[in-house]
């Protein structure tokens, strides 16, 4: 037993975990391991059934996803308005639960020209299930983790969502001959259920966390302020429903970090499509060889992203703060469509997309969300969830027709990419001010 409890002190120690903050940081890893995991058994479904939509139809189902988060987010708002927390995420999780199961049976029930139509439904209904599920689960952790907490551990947790996301993707393909797309939708909803049991154990742990950091802070400098140990998970937030929307449009702050968004969605869209146009002209119609070049970018990113989460984001973020954490990202971003702008080689595209889409999920994910700690707790789950949604889907539509539009008048391939250096260039002197923004609040007596 006492060995037992050295080598799990080593391990609490080696991700950064204070005495304490061990269970609740297992608790919200295996949390965001069920939801990613849950997501990626139904993500291939969706994919399948958006080509047999046809690639023509791409853009309308796209456009569907933006005009759906729209109508979905004061809905969602309105149970965080009138609910205690535990209520609204059960309530949440289990709408989607319920929306897996009715699929299930309408699929079984139509005929193959009516499935075409349910399958872009599905399309549309999956891409906001994917936001939405997740948004929800960043929100309870800034309310869980103090600020302090979430720099040394969000990182950390990140891991839960690559593993899950990876499992969820090798679930599907093993098991795809064997149940069948359908059944696979109730086995996607089993594992979202069990997400649930790991939200309620979360919520219960507020307390226990504002403890740990109030004595680390306290035996720092007793006369700090900064943190209290109050729990606030039987509180109902109250408010109306398009409060989120009127504070982001009120707050400098919170339309930075829309802003953030925004950039990061539009840049990502213009790199796919250069993706797509790049591989189209190396490998024409040679299937096997995109889907060779598109596996190995997957492995290389989720290595990548692993072996960053576990040994570098934590102290990447604790030694360099929030700011430099979210700078990471424009950076790349700026060099690498820089390059692509003289060199709009396979080799570069690779390279680039690679490190840029690792250096999301391992240090930009994780330092953006942390900007939500040092807010209050109607912005954590009601103007962060409509960034999440509704604003991330607006830079892909502004990415892709701007893409589209650009192209039409004759920009080339490297044009393309030149075009992208100076929304960088903004992008990252926004993560700057963010940072900075970030810092003073973190340190203002709460």
């Amino acid at each position: 037993m006492i060995f037992q409890s050295g080598v799990l002190a080593r391990i609490r120690t080696s991700v950064g975990a204070k005495p304490g903050e061990g269970a609740v940081l297992l608790w919200a890893t295996a949390y965001y391991f069920l939801v990613l995991c849950a997501y990626y058994v139904i993500r291939p479904i969706r994919d399948d059934m958006g080509a047999a939509s046809g690639a023509e139809n791409l853009a309308w189902l796209f456009s569907g996803t933006m005009v759906g988060m729209l109508l979905v987010h004061p809905l969602y708002t309105s149970l965080v308005s009138k609910l205690r927390r535990r209520a609204f995420i059960a309530w949440t999780y289990r709408f989607f639960i319920v929306n897996l199961i009715a699929f299930y049976l309408v699929f079984r029930s139509v005929n193959a020209e009516q499935a075409i139509w349910v399958g872009r439904v599905f399309f549309i209904w999956t891409s906001i299930f994917n936001l939405f599920v997740v948004s929800v689960f960043w929100s309870l952790l800034t309310d869980v983790f103090h600020p302090s907490q979430g720099k040394r551990l969000f990182g950390v947790v990140a891991v839960g969502g690559t593993i899950g996301a990876m499992l969820g993707a090798s679930i599907t393909t093993g098991l795809v001959g064997v149940l069948g797309p359908l059944n696979l939708m109730l086995v996607s909803a089993v594992i979202l259920e069990l997400a649930v049991r790991a939200s309620h154990v979360l919520d219960r742990a507020e307390s226990g966390m504002r403890s740990v950091e109030a004595e680390t802070e306290a035996a720092v400098s007793p006369t700090t302020m900064n943190v209290t140990a109050a729990d606030s998970s039987q509180d109902v937030i109250g408010g109306g429903m398009f409060d989120g929307i009127k504070h982001i449009m009120s707050s400098p702050y919170l339309m930075g970090i829309a802003s953030l968004i925004l950039f990061y969605t539009i840049s990502s869209t213009f790199l796919y499509f250069q993706q797509v146009d790049v591989v189209a002209r190396v490998f024409g119609d040679d299937r096997a060889a995109r889907t060779r070049v598109f596996g190995a970018m997957d492995i290389a990113v989720n290595a990548l992203t692993l072996l960053a989460q576990l040994f570098l984001t934590g102290r990447f973020i604790k030694w360099l703060g929030i700011g430099a954490a979210l700078a990471f990202l424009p950076l790349i971003t700026m060099i690498g469509f820089g390059v692509m702008g003289f060199v709009p080689a396979l080799a570069v595209l690779i390279g680039f997309q690679t490190i840029r889409r690792a250096g999301n999920f391992a240090i930009q994910r994780p330092a953006r969300e942390a900007l939500f700690t040092v807010l209050g707790r109607s912005d954590k789950y009601k103007a962060k969830n409509f960034s999440d949604t509704f604003v991330y889907r607006l830079g892909d539509q502004v990415g892709a027709w701007s893409y589209t539009w650009m192209g039409m008048l004759g920009l080339s391939l490297s044009g393309l990419a030149l075009s992208m250096v100076p929304l960088s260039i903004a992008w990252l002197a926004l993560t700057i001010w963010l940072g900075r923004t970030y810092k003073a609040r973190e340190q203002s007596p709460r």
